[in-house]
């Protein structure tokens, strides 16, 4: 069975940018607000490569100056040890500073990644929450909290230790190399013939790590996304005994990222002994060069025993560049993938003057609304209904006829292509969707809670509100015995999703968390579904009450929860067929009439099935 995590992460595998300008800039301005601390971070990286530089030089004075190696005395004079110890002396000097400015830097800009992955977090969140369900239905959420978690620690990295670590390498290597030329420029020019080897192996290297780091960052998020969806399914997959098959497709998809990670792996395993053979390379010419330059008295020994550190030292930062590649592919790819995420456009455009909502009457108007999700698969087909102030309405018909859809558009989750609707007169292209929510209650059939305490839930939607506003709303829908078997009474936790509470108890909670948002207009999606009958009675007695003064838009499959209402709408294959009250609907004899009579015969053959066994 294909997955839609399948086709989204490989997407990825597509794209062949190493180094995208525009993506780099993008990055940088995260940093914009800490750019003090960065500037004082590449000043300090300058410090330390001259640091780095002094301590070869230290050693050429030491051995050119005090050590006479032609003399074959053996003992030093007493100035030459004095000489010798102060070199010393400066030599762990400048390792001592080195250190305590490199803690320094490197606490600097760990500081400064710290700051800037706060910013992005907070700023993807944001942009996650503007985003309409459309967004969401098309990818897994286990691909999203890749982008937001891991690719942002990529990030991390890079700002910590990526941006400004090179611009000390880059630092390290020029001074060397302005070193070695002014010490001698013929043995520097020597010992650099082996530069376009390296700048070969290094190019053969990135190609290779590039493709391969790709190939890890999408088997990756397929395990994620493969998690995220079975782990919410659990239940299911148990039921079905699908244990066996499951862990099959998922060590499918953990060997291919094993794989892939072990490509990546050999690519550096290659890479590093080759920089060494090249190192050892550049070490033999000096050696050659350098001893042949000794021996015709036109490079001194100190000169030599330089260019070998220097040639050591010159090697290092090649190897650190190379783990900084991989470090700014990874960055390149999280970068890809989190701007992606940032320059999704919600799919309900703002209106650019929006009309100013105040508290709404509840007039709702359908004009003409045709709506599909994907091209012209429409769901609705030219719908057209008016709702008045304070109005009673059911939807009802078949499964897919298009009931919840009516109630997302209405409360701007999903943009319509034709038509138009209207509350108070208003279209809603022209009205702020937040402004318009707020005064919108919705309680659906799957109800969702957040970790915390029932007090908490109630009041998701409008926590200025007092206490007593909670206790009020939980009391007029019934909900005070409930209150009651908890110990901590509405300090009681709900566990995550509501997972300690019953399907019955989190949708009670639901219309208490509805009716304290004080909504104009409310919306009941098969919302006593889960309830016992008992239950389901308090909440209809205690919605007799609510509802008045309130445009109420009831969806329901058991037509017994409806027959008090105003109208009734009968919707079948995406049109309104029949509308009505329930006595007009049943003279009618159509669509309704025979859902009722089929929905109460199977009511009253499964009273007498149950008659039945219990006569036995």
């Amino acid at each position: 069975m294909a997955h839609p995590w399948d086709s989204a992460s490989d997407e990825i595998d597509g794209k062949a940018a190493i180094y995208d300008r525009r993506l780099a800039l993008r990055l940088l301005r995260f940093l914009g607000p800490y750019r003090k601390e960065a500037v004082l971070s590449v000043v300090l990286l300058a410090a330390i490569s001259l640091l780095e530089i002094a301590g070869p030089y230290l050693t050429k004075v030491a051995i050119d100056t005090y050590v006479k190696p032609a003399s074959g005395a053996g003992v030093l004079p007493a100035d030459a040890s004095r000489g010798l110890l102060l070199l010393a002396a400066a030599y762990v000097a400048v390792l001592i500073a080195a250190f305590g400015l490199r803690y320094f830097q490197s606490n600097i800009m760990a500081m400064v990644g710290q700051r800037a992955m706060r910013d992005l977090r907070l700023r993807i969140f944001r942009h996650l929450t503007s985003l309409t369900p459309s967004y969401y239905d098309k990818r897994p959420v286990g691909q999203i909290m890749t982008r937001v978690t891991q690719d942002v620690s990529v990030l991390n990295e890079l700002f910590a230790q990526g941006v400004v670590a090179v611009l000390g390498d880059l630092f390290i290597l020029f001074g060397i190399i302005g070193a070695m030329l002014w010490l001698d420029w013929r043995l520097a020019l020597v010992t650099l013939t082996t530069v376009p080897l390296l700048a070969v192996a290094t190019a053969i290297f990135r190609a290779k790590v590039r493709v391969s780091y790709r190939r890890v960052r999408t088997r990756l998020a397929r395990i994620n996304g493969f998690l995220q969806e079975h782990l919410q399914g659990l239940d299911v997959l148990k039921f079905f005994n699908a244990e066996a098959q499951e862990s099959r497709k998922f060590d499918a998809a953990n060997n291919d990222h094993y794989q892939a990670h072990v490509r990546n792996i050999s690519h550096y395993a290659v890479f590093y002994p080759v920089v060494e053979i090249i190192g050892a390379l550049a070490i033999a010419l000096i050696l050659w060069y350098g001893g042949g330059g000794i021996l015709a008295g036109v490079v001194t020994f100190g000169v030599v025993v330089a260019f070998i550190q220097y040639a050591e030292r010159f090697y290092q930062p090649v190897r650190d560049l190379s783990e900084k590649f991989n470090m700014f592919q990874a960055a390149m790819v999280a970068s890809e993938r989190i701007f992606e995420l940032l320059d999704t456009s919600p799919a309900i455009p703002a209106p650019v003057s929006p009309a100013p909502v105040a508290r709404l009457q509840g007039a709702v108007e359908f004009d003409r609304v045709w709506f599909a999700y994907q091209d012209e698969d429409w769901v609705l087909r030219d719908v057209s209904f008016r709702i008045a102030p304070g109005e009673k309405v059911a939807i009802v018909g078949a499964t897919g006829a298009g009931k919840t859809t009516i109630s997302s558009l209405l409360c701007r989750f999903y943009e319509f292509q034709k038509g138009a609707i209207r509350v108070d007169g208003a279209d809603l292209r022209g009205v702020e969707s937040r402004a318009l929510r707020r005064q919108i209650g919705l309680v659906l059939q799957d109800v969702f809670l957040f970790s915390g305490s029932v007090r908490e839930n109630i009041a998701f939607g409008d926590r200025a509100r007092g206490a007593e506003a909670v206790d009020r709303a939980l009391a007029e829908v019934g909900g005070t015995r409930l209150a009651a078997r908890f110990d901590k009474g509405l300090d009681e936790p709900v566990g995550e999703r509501g997972a300690w509470l019953s399907m019955g108890e989190r949708q009670i909670l639901a219309f208490a968390r509805a009716l304290h948002y004080d909504p104009a207009i409310l919306i009941l999606d098969e919302a006593t579904s889960s309830v016992d009958i008992e239950t389901e009675r308090m909440i209809q007695a205690a919605l007799q009450r609510l509802l008045r003064g309130r445009t109420s838009l009831v969806i329901a499959h058991r037509l017994s929860t409806i027959l008090d209402a105003d109208r009734i709408l009968v919707m079948h294959r995406g049109e309104l067929r029949e509308q009505g009250t329930h006595a007009e609907l049943l003279a009618k004899g159509g669509i309704y009439a025979r859902l009722y009579e089929l929905q109460y015969r199977r009511q009253a053959a499964e009273a007498a099935t149950v008659s039945s066994g219990g006569a036995v």
